[in-house]
């Protein structure tokens, strides 16, 4: 049995928590149950959209991130993740809010680009994660270049989000989307970073082949590995 109970700060959206469970599941290296992390899970959709509250004048997310965080340190969470990229905006306040250690998803994805040689990459991400420069100053002094799309690349990706994965439309045209991927590695992106915790789930539901990093693994092996897990 791990030693520390990982909670999860979901809901961002529930499918994209989903996605983080089962990878906490399938990257374990756990042959009973019993060896396996104990995970709390808040999905909690009350959360208000965090691009909306970035750049719209939206609900402040803030209040219903830290309640969930309380929450799941209620019931023994001893360390705790946020699925969501774009709510890393809003990440201090998180750690503030708590008295346990709150993983950080994009400094996991930078580490992990560091340790795989890359020096340029491309990052496909909300609208509210890409104009704060959330990224950007996770990957400050790296060494790696982080190239976004122009401007109709990038409303193709929100397009892919939003009228996609979160609404749940499995036939959404992603040729627009293909074409974004495409010129980003054209301009020398070795990798495209999923930057968007919807997009690894539209990688997969649209066959999307194109080389890249997916933060939600790298939240879930950072959280096993915190928790006292083998990782495969």
């Amino acid at each position: 049995m791990a030693e520390k109970t990982i909670g999860v700060i979901g809901g961002m959206g529930p499918l994209a928590t989903a996605d983080l469970y089962r990878k906490l599941v399938e990257h374990c290296d756990a042959a009973t149950d019993q060896e396996h992390p104990r995970v709390v899970i808040d999905s909690n959709t009350a959360i208000p959209d965090r691009t909306a509250a970035l750049l719209h004048g939206g609900a402040d997310p803030v209040p219903e991130l830290v309640k969930s965080a309380r929450r799941l340190v209620g019931v023994g969470a001893e360390l705790l993740v946020m699925p969501c990229n774009t709510a890393h905006c809003f990440y201090d306040a998180v750690a503030a809010g708590v008295s346990v250690p709150v993983l950080h998803m994009l400094a996991l994805t930078r580490d992990a680009l560091l340790a795989r040689g890359v020096k340029s990459a491309g990052l496909l991400a909300t609208d509210g994660t890409v104009q704060t420069g959330v990224y950007q100053k996770a990957f400050d002094g790296s060494g790696v270049t982080l190239l976004t799309p122009d401007a109709a690349g990038q409303a193709a990706v929100m397009e892919l989000i939003y009228r996609g994965v979160k609404a749940g439309d499995t036939a959404c045209d992603a040729t627009a989307f293909r074409a974004v991927c495409e010129a980003l590695l054209a301009r020398g992106a070795q990798t495209l970073i999923l930057g968007c915790t919807e997009l690894p789930l539209a990688f997969d539901l649209y066959h999307l082949d194109y080389p890249h990093a997916d933060p939600t693994l790298e939240l879930a092996l950072g959280a096993l590995r915190a928790a006292g897990c083998k990782t495969k």
